[in-house]
Order: C-alpha cells, then structure tokens, then sequence
C-alpha cells in the first residue's frame, strides 16, 4: 500500500468517525457522567469491539482474496452498491434536523438494554455535570463491557468495513501488512474522535446543532461513500475487460 493511498483512506475514516453515532455519543454521555478517567475503560470497550468487528471482516477478506477471488469481485460490486446506498441515504436525511437526537437516542437505548442484562440499574443517565455528581458511577468492569457491547451491537460495522476496505487494499500484495496499518488508521481515527468527544462532547454537540453544521458533515460524508464506490465499480469494470 502506498503513503498515498492510505492518506486517502486515514482521511476519510478521520471525516466519517466524527458523525455522532453510537460509540461516540456513549463516549460523550459517560464523559459527562462519570469524568474522563472512568470513561477511558469504556472507550476501551469500545474499542476492543470494533477490533473484533474489524478483524472478523480482515479474515473473511483475506480467505475469499485467497480461494474464492471471483467471489471478492463480488463483494466489490455488492459493497460498492451498499457504499451509494449511504451515500443517498446520509445526503437525504441530513437536513432532517434530527440526526443528533437519534444518534442519543440510540446509544442511550443500546446502554440501557446492557445494564438491563448486567442487572444494573436502569434509570436514565443524567445529562448535565451537576446531576452527574450525585450518580453512583458503576465499576471499571461494567463500564468496559458496556463499551464492548454497544460497539458489538452494530453488525452494520462488518458490512460497512467489507464494503468500505476493499477500496484501499492491494490483493496482489502481502496483505496483512496493509492489514496492519489499515487498522492503525482506522482506530486512529477512532480514537482521536472518542477522545474529543468525552473532553469536549458537550461542547461539540452544541457547535453541531448550530444552523446546518451537522448536516454538511453528514452530506459530506455521503459525497465520500459514493467517491469510494464509483472506484470499487470501476475497478470490478476493469477486472471484466482485462
């Protein structure tokens, strides 16, 4: 893999990470509730279900780009066709005015069916500094296993990596050092975003929810999941004609 193409790729995962789905919009809720000390154990979590996540699709990849290459041509073009689906999708939703609502919403239902099964309690988080300082915080190991959970929960994450990754990786070259630094990139990019998001989450979503900012990054985002599949198309074009 060259330096440029995963500057291309660190880039668009640093663009899209910073969407408020669920893993970051938990990092801003615990980050207000609990301090910034005891979320790092949930962003830990986190973490370590999306690198679950991740390498479960890696290992798909790498045994279809070794048995089944036809089928990888598949892939291309089933991934590419899901990729313009995003696109349109965040592009017409975007301007809906409830993005930020429904990114809470769902990472608040998703922590809530957790602690359901954890046997914790179940009662709403609180949503501002000064409530949070009458909450019992729960223990580190519930604090991480609700980040591993809630990353876990999103299957859309294996179809989104095997649709979005291909793009980026070379099957005529070793691949698990482009592995390596595609997941480097990408938990990076993860990383930096659940950072800002526990310190400054607070802050972030009020400068999202100012005018159509949100909404720009969202379309934003949209324009680079249809860039990413006109060039997975293309190359399934050119496997069929070489």
């Amino acid at each position: 893999m060259s330096w440029h193409l995963f500057a291309v790729f660190f880039a668009s995962t640093f663009f899209i990470s910073a969407t408020p789905g669920p893993n970051m919009l938990l990092a801003f809720q615990y980050g207000m509730n609990y301090g910034v000390k005891r979320t790092l154990w949930t962003l830990a979590g986190l973490s370590l279900g999306l690198f679950v996540l991740l390498l479960s699709t890696l290992l798909g990849l790498d045994v279809i780009s070794r048995q089944s290459p036809w089928l990888l041509t598949i892939i291309k073009a089933v991934g590419a066709a899901y990729l313009i689906y995003l696109g349109i999708s965040s592009w017409r939703d975007a301007g809906d005015g409830s993005l930020m609502s429904d990114a809470k919403e769902l990472s608040a239902e998703v922590a809530a069916d957790y602690a359901a099964t954890d046997g914790a309690p179940s009662k709403p988080q609180p949503r501002s500094l000064s409530s949070a300082a009458t909450k019992i915080a729960p223990s580190n190991t519930t604090l991480f296993r609700t980040g591993v959970w809630v990353s876990l929960s999103n299957p859309k994450a294996i179809l989104f990596f095997a649709a979005f990754f291909p793009k980026f990786i070379n099957f005529s070259a070793p691949l698990w050092p482009q592995y390596v630094l595609l997941t480097i990139g990408l938990f990076l990019s993860e990383t930096i975003w659940q950072i800002v998001y526990t310190l400054g989450g607070k802050k972030l979503a009020s400068w999202l929810d100012v005018g159509n900012r949100l909404a720009w990054l969202n379309r934003g985002c949209g324009v680079i999941f249809i860039i990413i599949a006109a060039a997975l198309l293309a190359e399934v074009l050119n496997s069929f004609m070489v």
